[in-house]
């Protein structure tokens, strides 16, 4: 059993920058933004982590997300590596079922870097 976030940086990557609209964006710290940022912006990859941060244990195992997004397992499972590719949520294999968490600390900081200067 191991806990799968590949893209821890993203609050690192913030920690050095500052919001998008105090100062321009530098190309390193543009990698990990965007990467994080291109996962949400697929309409099942968003119900999956709405489902993610309001399950009452904090987590849900895959096999329990095919019916609310109306999906089949193997498109959900797709969904849910893109979101674990981007650090968004992770994976934890318990037996033959994978189950998934968000991970608040990269929502924050992809809020951090789109709040406003001040």
């Amino acid at each position: 059993m191991t806990a799968v976030t590949t893209l821890p940086l993203l609050s690192d990557t913030v920690a050095c920058c500052p919001p998008l609209s105090a100062a321009p964006l530098p190309a390193d710290a543009a990698v990990p933004l965007a990467k994080a940022f291109s996962a949400l912006g697929d309409p099942v990859r968003l119900r999956l982590l709405s489902l993610l941060m309001t399950a009452d244990c904090g987590e849900i195992c895959a096999c329990d997300m095919v019916e609310p997004v109306g999906r089949s397992q193997p498109t959900v499972s797709h969904h849910l590596k893109a979101l674990r590719d981007a650090g968004l949520v992770t994976g934890m294999r318990r037996g033959t079922n994978v189950w998934y968490a968000a991970v608040p600390e990269q929502l924050d900081a992809l809020r951090a870097v789109l709040a406003p200067a001040g």
